[in-house]
């Protein structure tokens, strides 16, 4: 499994996917993309309201962009007899992937990270932290390049 999220930095994972390909380690990819539930914002606004249709509508937009980055990035990858996938979740990100990696078999889970530490890493946060952490198969974590720490350890 491979989560995208649509940077040019969470690509950086692509040249690992393909050399995988080239070696014949692979018979399926599945690339996946989160997208954040639409809530309604009419709180910030007073008399601003979205009916449920034009909410649906949006995060409907949503996905179809997400679901369209993924066929474009499938698109590019050369790989005879892989079967390649794409699956668009709803939701919080790290929840949603942690979700759906306990929900699938996976075998390996091909991630970038930025690297950070300390201080930035705990007000920020890692979506790859987290499925580092919660995942019952092996995770990859590439370090994106000119990330904080690279070069380091």
């Amino acid at each position: 499994m491979v989560p995208l999220d649509g940077s040019e930095l969470a690509e950086c994972v692509l040249p690992y996917v393909e050399d995988f390909i080239d070696q014949g380690r692979v018979e399926s990819i599945v690339f996946v993309r989160v997208v954040k539930h639409v809530v309604n914002p009419a709180s910030f606004e007073e008399g601003m309201t979205f009916i449920a249709e034009d909410l649906d509508k949006l995060e409907s937009e949503k996905k179809s962009f997400a679901e369209s980055y993924l066929k474009k990035v499938v698109s590019r990858l050369k790989g005879s007899g892989v079967k390649f996938q794409t699956e668009v979740l709803v939701g919080r990100i790290g929840d949603s992937l942690i979700d759906y990696i306990r929900a699938n078999d996976f075998d390996l889970i091909l991630i970038a990270t930025h690297g950070r530490s300390g201080l930035s890493r705990w007000v920020r946060g890692s979506v790859a932290d987290k499925i580092l952490s919660a995942s019952h198969v092996p995770v990859l974590m590439v370090r994106v390049p000119g990330s904080m720490d690279e070069g380091k350890g």
